[in-house]
């Protein structure tokens, strides 16, 4: 083998963290971006800032305590983790300048224009303001403040993960020593709106954020002080759970421990105003034992996630996308024509371009037909208030047996889903909670009916999560089916997760932590061969990360023989593409716009014969060996066709698209003098053209 192409090669990888953090970028790109309606730019910009919360509570949580423990070890790229984590520092330094920069001189302006001012100095405010703002803070907001003192007596308060705080200098009025200073910290409510909306003022929509009318009000709290200084801060902590396979037997009460546990978590970053002074920028970070270098100083309004505020105001569909109405074409009006439909060939569904309702409506007919004897069902994440809890509830209490596999470990929904999880056991349901060293991850429903004394199955999978709310924004595809050897694996692998039954090798469902990785590695190494016999040889891949080092030599190899490669990522890519000799054959591109391209599509073009394979599963090393996974085929021809087709549109898009470069850089494409393609524009167009014929 070419010693270049090995996983102990670090020149042929670029770092999982650092890539992470420029796939943020391109999402603070959407936010910079005019084109875009100004509300949905500041949408964006929310999201980098809950997308880097996350990061910092799990990946850069996880790495600090690597290197605390004494770990200095090496990531794939050759990095220290010591040299990984300052870059992380200095490039989140850079990107948090890149936030406030958009913020202040190019979001919050257009917003103005469009009359939704926010007010943050309060010599801006007019005298009815402020009579409005009085009357709230006594009304709605002093009750449930509590300013902490902080001295010998009272100890540094524990600061609740990601809220909001006022850090605040004070002294007393009596002591002729005025340096002798206290601090106090009050915590913003979350309980109440971060933003109050003022009277209004010639058609103009004034707000003013909380913490400024606690400000205004500091003189009531801290009744004979003197203030001299006041700032809001926030820190992020350490929210990773930590299971240890050796010691725990009830995976439920140790999940329920490890939640209790969260709130403790080390501090891992804290943001505070850049005006704060040198001295309560010491204190807080000798009180909460954080480093310099993850201190970052904000020059504007803190926590722009909180900004969704605006997002969700009346009268403002002008200064947000269209909205995308899915396409409902499958009309289950009835029990019998369903499961007809399904017996008579396999029906895919491209979400959120068609409705998650088809799935749930599914649901509802299968708890209520009087044929159906079981139902097995995965759930990893669902939304509040799903209908698809309460059709399961249903169908248990109607005599169906019915068995669900909740993943307790999925990451922050694990209190919602232990609350789902015992509201199906009351109602009968068997619910299965999982594995310590594995999450079940498959997206998989299995219903067994009785028709005309044959028993028969149907299943449905899927790329993504039945989750209602996300499935109006992400993009995924799932498949509704009744072929045998499809429906038997299903069988085999509830079977594998509720009991003690092994799995055996299955005829068509790829799945990890078993098969999967050496599957898809097989499928490269065939167009490998293809390509050696002068075959034409191509593989199409879509998923949100490519981390996995044993895949990305495989495709390094299937380069080299002269395999045609075209990747569509999302996020994380470690692979470097467009090195001559090595990856020059093969191209990534990722995608960010409106949508969140979320589905896994994997395409080996196998002479002609195409195989196409959707999955739960990303190309990483936890999806192949730490979580239950499925790659499934898609059989039909027609359907094959539609897939073909979603990806050749994406890889034309040059409006959303951005090439990675073999540097590590993204160049995002531009038409030019070629018909502009918005593959998500173009997907929304296309449903609704095939609405409106199916409408007449």
């Amino acid at each position: 083998m070419n010693k270049q192409l090995s996983i102990d090669n670090p020149e042929i990888f670029f770092d999982r963290e650092l890539s992470w953090l420029d796939f943020n970028y391109r999402v603070l790109e959407e936010a910079a971006d005019p084109v875009n309606p100004i509300l949905e730019r500041l949408k964006f910009l929310c999201i980098t800032e809950s997308n880097l919360d996350e990061f910092y509570m799990v990946r850069v949580a996880g790495l600090r305590g690597i290197l605390m423990s004494g770990n200095d070890g090496k990531s794939l790229n050759g990095m220290r983790y010591s040299e990984v984590f300052q870059r992380i520092s200095k490039k989140v330094s850079q990107f948090v300048e890149a936030q406030y920069e958009i913020l202040i001189n190019s979001i919050l302006p257009e917003l103005k224009e469009k009359r939704i001012n926010i007010i943050e100095d309060p010599a801006l405010l007019l005298e009815e303001e402020i009579h409005h703002i009085q009357r709230y803070y006594k009304e709605q907001v002093s009750s449930v403040l509590t300013p902490l003192a902080i001295d010998t007596s009272h100890p540094f308060p524990h600061i609740l993960n990601k809220t909001l705080n006022l850090a605040i200098s004070l002294s007393n009025e009596n002591d002729p020593r005025e340096a002798r200073k206290s601090l106090a910290v009050v915590q913003v409510p979350s309980v109440l709106p971060r933003f109050l909306q003022l009277p209004q003022n010639n058609g103009d929509r004034r707000f003013f954020p909380l913490e400024g009318i606690i400000k205004l009000h500091l003189g009531d709290l801290f009744y004979g002080m003197i203030v001299h200084e006041v700032h809001p801060f926030k820190i992020i902590r350490d929210s990773d759970m930590d299971l240890s396979d050796d010691v725990t037997d009830d995976l439920l009460s140790s999940v329920k421990l490890e939640l209790k546990n969260r709130i403790w978590g080390e501090a891992v970053r804290l943001d505070i105003n850049h005006n704060a002074s040198q001295i309560l920028r010491q204190i807080l970070q000798f009180s909460l034992k954080i480093k310099e270098h993850e201190i970052f100083p904000i020059p504007h309004l803190l926590s722009l996630s909180d900004l969704m505020y605006f997002y969700d105001l009346s009268d403002t569909a002008n200064l947000k996308f269209n909205y995308l109405k899915p396409r409902t074409g499958l009309k289950f009006e009835s029990m019998n024509k369903i499961f007809r439909m399904i017996r008579k060939e396999d029906i895919m569904l491209h979400h959120p371009y068609d409705s998650f309702q088809e799935v749930e409506n599914f649901l509802k007919m299968a708890s209520t037909d009087p044929k159906v004897l079981g139902i097995k069902m995965t759930l990893y994440r669902t939304s509040g208030g799903s209908p698809i809890i309460e059709y399961l509830k249903q169908a248990a209490e109607n005599g169906k047996q019915v068995t669900v596999l909740v993943e307790l470990k999925a990451r922050f929904d694990e209190e919602r889903n232990i609350q789902w999880a015992q509201k199906l056991e009351d109602s009968g349901v068997h619910v299965v909670y999982g594995f310590i060293g594995l999450k079940i991850h498959c997206k998989l429903i299995l219903v067994v009916r009785r028709e005309d004394m044959k028993i028969n199955r149907y299943v449905h999978l899927s790329t993504g999560n039945y989750n209602s709310t996300t499935a109006r924004f992400y993009t995924d595809i799932s498949l509704f089916t009744n072929n045998e050897e499809i429906t038997e694996d299903a069988g085999f692998l509830f079977n594998a997760i509720t009991g003690f039954a092994k799995l055996p090798r299955l005829k068509q469902l790829s799945v990890a932590p078993y098969y999967l990785k050496d599957d898809m590695l097989r499928f490269v190494k065939q167009e490998m061969e293809n390509a050696k016999e002068g075959k034409e040889a191509r593989i199409i891949m879509k998923m949100n990360s490519l981390v996995d080092p044993d895949l990305i030599v495989a495709l390094y190899q299937a380069s080299v023989e002269g395999v045609k490669i075209e990747l569509v990522i999302r996020g994380i890519c470690c692979l470097k593409p467009g090195i001559p000799g090595l990856s020059e054959n093969i191209s990534v591109r990722s995608i960010v716009g409106r949508l969140l391209e979320h589905s896994r599509i994997y395409i080996f073009w196998n002479g002609g014969d195409h195989r196409i394979f959707l999955a739960s599963a990303d190309c990483m090393p936890r999806n192949f060996n730490k979580r239950f996974e499925t790659m499934f085929p898609i059989l039909d021809k027609g359907i094959q066709s539609k897939i073909l087709n979603i990806m050749e549109l994406q890889l034309k898009d040059n409006v959303k698209a951005r090439l990675l470069n073999p540097d590590g850089s993204y160049t995002k494409l531009v038409p030019g003098e070629s018909i502009p393609v918005d593959s998500q524009t173009a997907m929304v167009e296309l449903n609704e053209e095939l609405s409106k014929v199916e409408t007449i």
